[in-house]
């Protein structure tokens, strides 16, 4: 059975929903109930944004949480030299790989991207601290132009290459064939998976890449982010587990974080929202309920609290 990593981002993506700000008090225990979640991984934020979110880094570091602690940082010495001073072990640094944000958004050329890319992670390695490289917008970058970005990542010590669909633009059979070209190129490195949910797409295309090589796949609770935000970790979790029969974390709690984080944050769960809304396991068609009395099977997927009900072969 492959093992999955979940990397939670609720602190640092999630808060990136508009009209979403949770207080340092309010991250301090999401990350707690993440931690206990079982979750393996947490984005804390990018120093140097605000007062606030270094508040917190300076504080969750403190906690010693058995999940590791992630910082974001952009290529260039600024950020890398505010993420170093956070003390936390593994920064990710980012750059656009596409066209549009190679060109428009950043300004610069492949061989000047490569050469910020390399420097930014060696500068990080030459301190000790792990590396992980996000090659933003992958998805709609030429895959040689992503393959080389992602080797000067590698060739600087990064250990972990990400492939974001930035724009939640990939087709399920897209991304699961770019996973596999970049477990082909580079197969010691971890590969993560971070999907945005504008098609609606984005459990799916988690299961996909994963299917195509990624290991670690990216999360908010709620599926937060934004935009339309990203790949939910209650759905995701669940959906390994029935169709995988994959373990990730404490399926027993993700209502109580879900309930938490939906205060916190203010943006309400629809009562259809799959795994933790109010309908989840409502029925209202007379054949339906009278089915589901005599064999829950007939209309839904599993059974409340998740035994376990025979899924597809793990991968």
């Amino acid at each position: 059975m492959k093992e999955i990593r979940l990397l939670d981002t609720t602190l640092r993506e999630g808060e990136q929903t508009p009209g979403v700000s949770f207080t340092v008090r309010q991250k301090l225990i999401i990350a707690r109930s993440l931690d206990f979640l079982g979750i393996n991984a947490i984005e804390v934020g990018r120093p140097g944004v605000s007062r606030d979110i270094d508040e917190f880094i300076a504080e969750v570091k403190e906690e010693q949480l058995k999940a590791e602690l992630i910082v974001h940082a952009r290529a260039c010495e600024q950020d890398v030299e505010a993420a170093l001073e956070t003390g936390i072990s593994r920064i990710a640094v980012f750059l656009g790989t596409s066209d549009p944000h190679l060109h428009q958004k950043s300004g610069t050329s492949l061989d000047r991207a490569s050469r910020l890319v390399y420097r930014s992670v060696e500068e990080i390695t030459d301190n000790g601290r792990k590396v992980r490289f996000s090659a933003e917008d992958a998805t709609r970058a030429n895959i040689n132009v992503l393959i080389e970005l992602c080797r000067a990542a590698i060739d600087a010590g990064a250990d972990s290459i990400s492939l974001p669909d930035t724009a939640g633009i990939a087709l399920p059979d897209e991304l699961r064939s770019i996973f596999l070209c970049a477990k082909s190129s580079f197969p010691e490195q971890s590969l993560d998976a971070h999907c945005h949910n504008d098609l609606g797409l984005a459990v799916a295309n988690a299961l996909a890449a994963m299917e195509g090589g990624a290991d670690c796949l990216h999360v908010t609770v709620n599926g937060l982010g934004e935009r339309t935000g990203i790949t939910p970790l209650c759905n995701l979790a669940v959906a390994l587990k029935v169709q995988y029969g994959i373990d990730t974390v404490d399926l027993r709690s993700i209502n109580e974080i879900s309930r938490m984080v939906s205060k916190f944050s203010g943006v309400p769960l629809p009562e259809n929202q799959p795994v933790v809304g109010k309908n989840v396991f409502s029925h209202k068609a007379g054949v339906h309920t009278s089915a589901v009395l005599k064999n829950p099977k007939t209309h839904e997927p599993y059974e409340p609290g998740l035994p376990s009900w025979k899924g597809r072969a793990s991968v």
